[in-house]
C-alpha cells in the first residue's frame, strides 16, 4: 500500500485526463476478421506458446508460440461456420449481419491478455468509437468466445466481468470458473470438472480401481480436477497411489522421472487431467520404452485426440477410457472444412498455417528442408482427422456458443417487435448497460439435434457426457467408442451408465485389469493398514475367535451373537456348542467309575457288618449308628452322579441340596459317635452318669436336631431362590464354547451351605482331638480325627480350586471333592474294623475291645 501510495504521488494525473486506449509498439497481433454489424470476438488455442527466460535486462517481448494446433483450427473453422450459417437464416437475426474478429490465443494467459487488448482497440477503431472513451465499457463487441484451457479463461474472465462483456467459453472446465463474485460475465457450453470429477470417481469405483496414480499439469484445469478427483475418490474409500505433474516445458530429466514412476508403480490405472500437447513428450518417452499394460482414464480435454491416437501410440493407448462431450454430426460442417485455401491476402494468415501444417510444406521457398506447397493440395485426398466430423464434440461447443450468442441477439436487439421495423431487429441498443449478458443468461431454447440449451444460476450448461473407449478398427487407425454415458442431472446412482462387454482394455484384454497396492483378503479375514502407508496397503490378518467375515474385502469383522460361534473357516456363525460334564466325557466316566466304586465299597461294608452285627467289634461301635453313616455315605456317593449330565430345572435344585443334607446328615452320625467314644470311656469314672444320659434316644434327637437346620436352609433355598440352567457365554471367547452350567441367584446359600458343613465338621475333628489318647485298644476317636483332618485338607483346598476351575472343571472339582471326603471317611473309620472282622477274627471277642487280649 505505501508503494501504490507513493506512485500516486509521483504520477499525478490531471483532473481533466481523458483515458484513452493506445497500442504499444510491437504488439500488432494476427487476427482472422469478418465485417458485420455485430462482431463476435473468438480465441483459440492455433499454437502452443512455450515458457521464455526473460532476463529483466529488455523489454520483454510477446510470448512466442510453436507447434501449430490442427484440432485448434478446427474449432476456428466451426466458429466461422456458425457465423455463416446464421447470416443465411434470415428468421434468426433478420437485417442483422454478424462479423468475427478471431486471434490466437496460444492457449497462454500473457497471449491470451495481449489477444484481448488487440481485439478491442482494433474493433474500436474499425467503428470509429469514441477515442474519449475508455476501451472496454463502449466496445463494440458485445460478446467472446473462448477459450480453450481454464487458465487463460480465468484471466480473460476476470477482466471483462467488470464491464459485464460476457465470455463464453467452449472447453474450460474448471471448476474455480463458477464463482460469480469473481467471474460475473462467464458462461460456458462445456459441463464444470464438477460434474466429469464426480463422474470419474464413480467410474473408477464401479471397475473396483481403488488403488491408481494420477497425473497432470500445472494449469487451473488440471490443478483444480485432480485435487477434486483426490478429495473424492478418497471418500469413496480410495487411496492416490502418487502423482506426477508435468511441468510447462519439460526437460528430458523431467520427463524421464515421471516415465519411471509411471514403470515401476503398482498402480496400473492412471487419471490423467491434460491436453494432448501437454502429455505429449512423456507419453513419446512411455512409447519408446514400451510401457504397456497401463489402463488411462481419459479426461475430456484428450479423450478424443486425434494426435496421440496416431500408430506410434497404439501399444500403449488402446483401451484408454475416459469422459467426453456428446458428438454430433453437423450437417454441412465437413463440406465447409474442405474449402480452406491457402491465400497471399492479409489476415489469412491462420490459412496459410493450416496449410503448410497439414501438407508438411512452405508456401514460400525458404532454406528448409520442406518442399515448396503448390497451393493446389486437395484436403479431399488426405486421410486426417481434420476433416472427420463423423462425431464433433468440442467443435459442437463452439457451434452452440455461436448459437446462443445469436438468440441472446434476438432477443436484445428485438428481433420479433412490430412497428415500423417489423421483421427486422433495432440495431440502435448499446451493449454498455450489461443487458445483453442478462438477456444471454436466460436464453432457452432446443437446436436442431434436439438439446435443449440453457444456463443454470451459475452459468453451466446440463451436464451430459458419453463414455469413450479407444479400441483398434484397423491396424493403423483407432476409432472412439461410446461404451457408456454420464448425466449429473439425474439421481444419484442413476448417472453412470455403462456397456461393460463392449469395452477393449489396455493391451486388448477382455477382462478388468487389476490396480491394486495390495490384493483384497478373503472371507475369513480382515485388512489391517500397514503403519505410515495408505488404507489400501494392508496386511490380511485372520479374523479372531468368535468373529466372521463373509466377504472378500472386509476392513472389520463381526461378531457373532450371543450363543453363536464362528466356524473353523471363519466365515459364518454357527450356533455354540454346549459344555458340560457329560457322562461321555473321559473326566466323567472316571467320575462315574470312583462314584459306584465307592457306593459298592460302601454296600459291602454294610453287608459285613449286617452279617457280623452280633460281635463285639459292631455292637462296640454303635451299630444303628454306623448302619445309619453307612447309609449317609451311600447318599453322599451318589449325590455326585446328579452333578454329571446337562444341568436341568430338577438337578440344578438337587445337586446342592442333596449334597449338603448327605454330608450333614454324615457328620451328625460322626458327632455322635464321638460323642458316645468320650461317654463311654468316662463311664469307668466313678460317679459318672453320661451314659445314662447319652442313650439311643438322645442320640437320634441329636442327630435329627443337627441335621434339621441345613434340611431347613437348602429348603428354603430352592423355594425362595433355585439354582437354574445358564448357558454361560463368557468362557466362549476363551474355548468357543458355551457352558451350561446352574446359575445360583443367591450365592450366599451355596456358602451358608459350606459354612454349616465346615461348622459340624470342626466340632466333630474337637471333640475326636479330646479322644485320641483314650487307653482302649479300638479308639475310634482317632479314626474320626484322622478321617476329619482329610475332610478339612479336601474342602480347604477345594474352594480356591474350585472359584479358579473354568466351565466344566468346577464342577468336577466338587465332585471330586464330593467323593474324596467319602472315601476318607469310609476308609478310616470302617476299613480297619473290616479288616478285624474279615481278615483278624479272633480280635473280635470282648477281650480284644477292651486291650485285654494277648497276641
Amino acid at each position: 500500500q505505501t508503494c501504490i501510495f507513493l506512485l500516486l504521488i509521483i504520477l499525478p494525473l490531471p483532473i481533466n485526463y481523458s483515458l484513452i486506449c493506445v497500442k504499444l509498439g510491437g504488439s500488432e497481433l494476427l487476427a482472422l476478421h469478418s465485417d458485420g454489424d455485430v462482431v463476435i470476438g473468438g480465441f483459440f488455442p492455433l499454437h502452443v506458446a512455450s515458457n521464455p527466460q526473460y532476463s529483466y535486462n529488455s523489454k520483454p517481448q510477446t510470448t512466442p508460440c510453436s507447434r501449430f494446433y490442427q484440432r485448434g483450427f478446427r474449432w476456428m473453422m466451426a466458429m466461422i461456420f456458425a457465423v455463416e450459417e446464421i447470416n443465411c437464416n434470415s428468421s434468426l437475426l433478420p437485417g442483422v449481419k454478424l462479423g468475427y474478429w478471431i486471434m490466437d490465443s496460444c492457449n497462454h494467459i500473457h497471449n491470451s491478455l495481449q489477444a484481448l487488448l488487440s481485439l478491442l482497440v482494433n474493433a474500436t477503431e474499425e467503428t470509429k468509437a469514441n477515442q474519449s472513451s475508455t476501451c472496454l465499457y463502449y466496445s463494440p463487441v458485445p460478446a467472446v468466445i473462448g477459450l480453450a484451457s481454464s487458465s487463460p479463461t480465468r484471466a480473460i474472465a476476470q477482466t471483462l466481468g467488470p464491464f459485464n462483456i460476457p465470455l463464453v467459453s467452449y472447453f474450460a472446465t474448471c471448476t474455480c470458473l463458477t464463482d460469480k463474485r469473481l467471474y460475473p460475465s462467464f458462461l460456458r457450453t462445456v459441463p464444470s470438472d464438477v460434474f466429469q470429477v464426480r463422474g470419474l470417481v464413480n467410474l473408477v469405483t464401479y471397475f473396483g480401481w481403488f488403488w491408481v496414480g494420477t497425473l497432470g499439469t500445472t494449469d487451473d484445469y488440471s490443478l483444480y480436477g485432480i485435487q477434486a478427483f483426490s478429495i473424492q475418490f478418497r471418500k469413496e474409500g480410495g487411496c492416490v497411489a502418487y502423482h506426477r505433474t508435468i511441468p510447462t516445458s519439460p526437460t528430458v530429466a523431467e520427463i524421464k522421472e515421471i516415465a519411471d514412476k509411471l514403470q515401476s508403480s503398482t498402480a496400473r490405472v492412471v487419471v490423467v487431467f491434460a491436453t494432448e500437447v501437454e502429455l505429449l513428450d512423456l507419453l513419446l518417452e512411455l512409447a519408446r520404452r514400451n510401457v504397456t499394460g497401463i489402463q488411462w482414464i481419459a479426461s475430456e480435454a484428450w479423450v478424443t485426440s486425434s494426435r496421440l491416437a496416431s500408430p506410434e501410440f497404439h501399444p500403449l493407448l488402446v483401451g484408454t477410457l475416459g469422459f467426453s462431450f456428446p458428438g454430433v454430426n453437423i450437417p454441412g460442417f465437413q463440406e465447409f472444412l474442405l474449402t480452406v485455401r491457402p491465400s497471399p491476402k492479409p489476415g489469412m494468415e491462420f490459412f496459410n498455417m493450416f496449410w503448410e501444417e497439414h501438407f508438411g510444406c512452405k508456401l514460400e521457398f525458404e532454406m528448409e528442408e520442406k518442399p515448396v506447397c503448390t497451393g493446389s493440395e486437395d484436403l479431399r485426398y488426405t486421410d486426417s482427422s481434420y476433416s472427420d466430423v463423423s462425431q464433433v464434440r468440442i467443435s459442437y461447443n463452439v457451434y452452440k456458443a455461436v448459437y446462443t450468442i445469436a438468440h441472446a441477439l434476438h432477443k436484445f436487439l428485438k428481433c420479433d417487435s412490430t412497428g415500423l421495423n417489423e421483421g427486422l431487429c433495432e440495431m440502435h441498443n448499446s451493449f454498455a448497460n450489461g443487458q445483453f449478458l442478462q438477456d444471454l443468461k436466460m436464453v432457452n431454447f432446443t437446436n436442431q439435434f434436439d438439446e435443449k440449451i440453457y444456463f443454470d444460476s451459475n452459468g453451466e450448461p446440463v451436464p451430459l457426457y458419453d463414455i469413450v473407449n479407444w479400441q483398434e478398427s484397423s491396424k493403423d487407425k483407432i476409432s472412439f467408442i461410446k461404451v457408456g454415458s454420464y448425466d449429473g442431472s439425474v439421481p444419484q446412482g442413476q448417472q453412470l451408465k455403462i456397456v461393460k462387454n463392449t469395452i477393449v482394455w489396455t493391451k486388448k484384454q477382455s477382462q478388468v485389469p487389476v490396480s491394486q497396492c495390495s490384493a483384497p483378503c478373503p472371507p475369513g479375514s480382515r485388512q489391517a493398514t500397514r503403519q505410515g502407508e495408505p488404507k489400501c496397503c494392508f496386511d490380511c490378518l485372520p479374523c479372531a475367535d468368535g468373529e466372521i467375515s463373509n466377504q472378500t474385502g472386509s476392513s472389520e469383522c463381526t461378531k457373532c451373537p450371543e450363543y453363536f460361534w464362528s466356524d473353523k473357516e471363519k466365515v459364518k456363525c454357527v450356533a455354540g456348542e454346549e459344555e458340560f460334564l457329560s457322562f461321555s466325557d473321559t473326566m466323567g466316566i472316571i467320575l462315574v467309575a470312583l462314584t459306584l466304586l465307592g457306593f459298592l465299597l460302601t454296600t459291602i461294608i454294610t453287608i459285613v457288618f449286617h452279617s457280623f452285627r452280633f460281635t463285639p467289634i459292631v455292637k462296640a461301635n454303635n451299630s444303628e449308628i454306623s448302619f445309619l453313616l453307612l447309609l449317609s455315605l451311600k447318599l453322599c456317593f451318589l449325590c455326585s452322579l446328579v452333578f454329571i449330565g446337562q444341568p436341568s430345572w430338577w438337578t440344578c435344585r438337587l445337586r446342592q441340596a442333596a449334597f449338603g443334607i448327605s454330608f450333614v446328615l454324615c457328620l451328625s452320625c460322626l458327632l455322635v459317635k464321638t460323642i458316645v467314644v468320650l461317654l463311654a470311656f468316662r463311664t469307668n469314672v466313678p460317679g459318672s452318669r453320661g451314659r445314662k444320659l447319652f442313650g439311643t434316644s438322645q442320640q437320634r434327637i441329636l442327630i435329627i436336631c443337627a441335621t434339621a437346620p441345613q434340611i431347613c436352609l437348602c429348603s428354603g433355598w430352592v423355594l425362595g431362590a433355585p439354582p437354574f440352567p445358564f448357558r454361560n457365554p463368557n468362557y466362549q471367547a476363551l474355548t468357543g464354547k458355551i457352558v451350561v452350567e446352574c446359575k445360583e441367584p443367591w450365592p450366599p446359600g451355596f456358602y451358608l451351605l459350606l459354612g454349616y458343613i465346615g461348622l459340624l465338621a470342626f466340632v466333630c475333628l474337637l471333640l475326636a482331638f479330646f479322644g485320641r489318647k483314650l487307653p482302649d485298644t479300638f479308639n475310634e476317636a482317632k479314626f474320626i480325627s484322622f478321617s476329619m483332618l482329610i475332610f478339612w485338607a479336601v474342602w480347604i483346598s477345594f474352594i480356591p480350586a474350585y472359584v479358579s476351575s473354568p466351565g466344566k472343571f468346577s464342577v468336577a472339582v466338587e465332585i471330586f471333592a464330593i467323593l474324596a471326603s467319602s472315601f476318607g471317611l469310609l476308609l478310616c473309620i470302617f476299613v480297619p474294623k473290616c479288616y478285624i472282622i474279615l481278615l483278624h477274627p479272633e480280635r473280635n471277642i470282648k477281650k480284644g475291645m477292651t486291650g485285654k487280649y494277648q497276641r
